[in-house]
């Protein structure tokens, strides 16, 4: 009763450990603060999960998260690509390919949406490329390589730049947001609570401001063939905390424009979805599959483990006695009184009384295998080997010659 009390208890503290912990982890994850800001996984202020979950409730709009890691966008037409806590140095410094592959979703008819990550203090802009956790400062790319765009995306190609104009501080050590103001005929809020100090500077003419501070602009919108590029200094209007205190939903409509699709970029974040098989698994809803298997492995094992049927006892084995062999005997009787140390010793002492009678070894075999013999007994403990020593006597021995002299 005592083991059987001990057993139940074990249990039942390795029970509730286990439970304590997945409510941990369940508590950790509802709150969201797991993910990276800005992420639309994240239900915290931090996190945009509040305008993914709105958005889903539309009729007619189909939203996804994209976690692939590979440089594709979605087909262009009826799409909105929702790039949100971006940074300068990414899109300053990318790969050939990523900047086709953004002009092809955006001359297809696409709409893509960049909402920097706010900027508070001033910081300076990389020219190389992003440093991965870990890894050392990659170089920039040499002129003409092919692999990488000969020169940045938004001052060279889009016409625009970026500048820094810095915000107010409070006496709590934060920053006071500035009011930035419509400069565009369209039917939004007239002005807006902006948290980002970042500006943009050098801005082409074929950009359209929809918002500025002061004289410089921190909303843009340019069309490109089909498609339309909108860029923001800012994310705060799409985070859960702005959706609360600050909402626009004006603002939101006109961001995601005329769409039917909707995808938060999750990848550039750092929340990739790498192919595997437990992947695939989800994507064509195995699960009962593996379950069925899981079931079969157990009851194959079970079977192989428990015999359902009662054991028969065989009434004439039981006045039976195995014997053993005249060589199995032989090897039990000197286990009994040779120690292993030893058993060299005896054979080799066994072996030369039998020379006095007969021998077809020569001398100098004979000598050789008795040199064998002491350097084996010579030799520390921990360095003898019986086994090794026996079976080099014998192969000098076996390679005799037969037609010398035997010994007398």
């Amino acid at each position: 009763m005592k083991k059987y009390a001990a057993n139940l208890l074990l249990w039942a503290t390795a029970a509730g450990f286990g439970l304590g912990l997945f409510e941990l982890f369940k508590l950790r994850f509802e709150a969201g603060d797991v993910y990276p800001p800005y992420s639309s996984l994240r239900s915290d202020p931090l996190g945009t999960m509040a305008v993914f979950e709105s958005l889903g409730r539309l009729p007619g709009l189909t939203l996804r998260r994209d976690f692939s890691s590979a440089n594709q966008l979605p087909a262009g037409p009826g799409s909105t690509y929702l790039h949100l806590a971006a940074t300068r140095e990414e899109w300053h410094w990318m790969p050939e390919e990523a900047v086709q592959e953004v002009q092809r979703y955006i001359l297809e008819g696409g709409r893509l949406v960049i909402a920097f990550s706010p900027e508070t203090s001033r910081s300076s802009l990389r020219t190389g490329p992003p440093v991965p956790p870990g890894k050392s400062p990659v170089q920039p790319p040499k002129p003409g390589a092919k692999n990488f765009s000969s020169s940045p995306l938004f001052k060279d190609r889009w016409g625009v730049d970026f500048g820094f104009e810095a915000l107010q501080a409070s006496d709590a050590g934060a920053y006071n947001p500035i009011r930035v103001e419509n400069r565009s005929e369209l039917a939004l809020p007239t002005g807006l609570d902006w948290h980002s100090a970042m500006i943009f500077t050098n801005v082409n003419a074929a950009w359209q401001t929809i918002y500025s501070r002061g004289t410089n602009p921190v909303v843009l919108e340019r069309k490109f063939g089909a498609g339309s590029v909108v860029l923001m200094t800012d994310c705060y209007c799409l985070s859960n905390e702005a959706m609360v205190a600050d909402r626009h939903p004006d603002l939101l409509a006109w961001l995601i424009g005329p769409a039917n699709t909707i995808e938060f970029d999750e990848a550039h974040l750092g929340l990739t979805e790498s192919p595997g098989i437990s992947a695939l698994m989800r994507q064509y809803r195995l699960h009962g599959l593996a379950a069925g298997l899981l079931l079969v492995v157990g009851l194959f094992i079970w079977q192989h483990s428990v015999s359902f049927l009662p054991r028969v006892k065989d009434a004439s084995l039981e006045d039976e006695i195995a014997g053993k062999e005249a060589a199995a005997g032989l090897i039990n009787l000197l286990r009994r009184n040779i120690a292993p140390r030893e058993i060299l010793r005896v054979c080799f002492n066994e072996w030369t009384k039998s020379l006095a009678k007969r021998s077809m070894h020569s001398l100098a075999r004979v000598d050789e295998a008795q040199a064998l013999f002491e350097a084996e007994a010579k030799s520390a403990k921990a360095d003898q080997n019986p086994v090794r020593a026996y079976r080099q006597i014998l192969q000098v021995l076996k390679g005799s010659d037969r037609r010398q002299k035997p010994i007398k």
